[in-house]
């Protein structure tokens, strides 16, 4: 197996980024995993063969190899929450560092920080400059909560801010509780217009992660704001979707700075 069709089908974000910030957001496809992991999951707590997962994470690393020079992508232990870290400076104390955070962040050249998801909302930053970068995985317990605000505060200039927003379950699939949107809209008032009443459901609503990712950045003063648009439950061949399927795979969402490593 080899990183090609990997990085045949990776989503490449279309952002005025500066060309030494590379991401990519990984699909379904060009791994070894076997059904329902089929192919390419990244994820070791899904219960796929951890050898497979293994395998694909070498095969990942292989693929940010070929884009530019890069260490071993930083993985972290999610927990829907807000926290954002940033790698250890030293090489040796990345390779055991797997902190509970939902964002990581860095200004340092070839080290890759990654999320996972499989439904919720990967979304890259990075500065007009691209003197840093981060990630950040918000599912809707963590954009509520206001993971996307704690990562914007790792900028100095909220107007120097680019943010691309990677796959995630659309407007037409997310369905949530009453008690869901009440908790937007208490943090929020203008995320009413994010959500619509479900048709002979009452108390179920259409949530639209898009936007109210969008409105939490506005508020920060982010406007540069790109991506969105894709649907992880409506597009099977591609994605996984843990609100479709269950027992799935993740995808990888990973951005770096271009340079030389140690």
């Amino acid at each position: 197996m080899t990183p090609d069709i990997l990085l045949q089908h990776a989503l490449r974000p279309d952002w005025p980024a500066p060309a030494h910030v590379h991401a990519l957001v990984t699909t379904r496809l060009g791994g070894c995993s076997q059904a329902p992991y089929d192919s390419l999951n990244l994820g070791d707590h899904v219960e796929d063969d951890l050898a497979a997962v293994t395998a694909n994470r070498a095969l990942l690393e292989q693929a940010l190899q070929q884009l530019a020079p890069a260490q071993a992508p930083q993985w972290l232990k999610q927990v829907h929450g807000v926290r954002v870290v940033t790698p250890p400076a030293e090489p040796t104390q990345r390779r055991v560092w797997i902190p509970d955070a939902d964002a990581a962040t860095t200004s340092e050249a070839g080290v890759p920080i990654t999320v996972m998801t499989a439904d919720c909302l990967p979304a890259f930053f990075t500065d007009r400059a691209g003197s840093r970068v981060a990630v950040a995985h918000a599912g809707w317990r963590g954009l509520c909560d206001g993971v996307l605000e704690a990562t914007a505060a790792e900028f100095a200039r909220p107007e120097d801010v680019l943010v691309w927003l990677g796959p995630a379950i659309g407007p037409e699939a997310f369905e949530v509780g009453s008690e869901v949107r009440a908790e937007f809209i208490a943090r929020d008032a203008a995320a009413e217009a994010a959500f619509r009443p479900v048709v002979g459901k009452p108390g179920h609503w259409l949530g639209d992660l898009y936007l109210l990712a969008r409105q939490r950045l506005q508020r920060v003063g982010i406007t540069s704001v790109h991506g969105g648009g894709r649907c992880t439950f409506s597009e099977p061949e591609l994605f996984y979707s843990f609100r479709r399927d269950g027992r799935t795979g993740r995808m990888a969402s990973v951005i770096w700075i271009a340079g030389a490593t140690a």
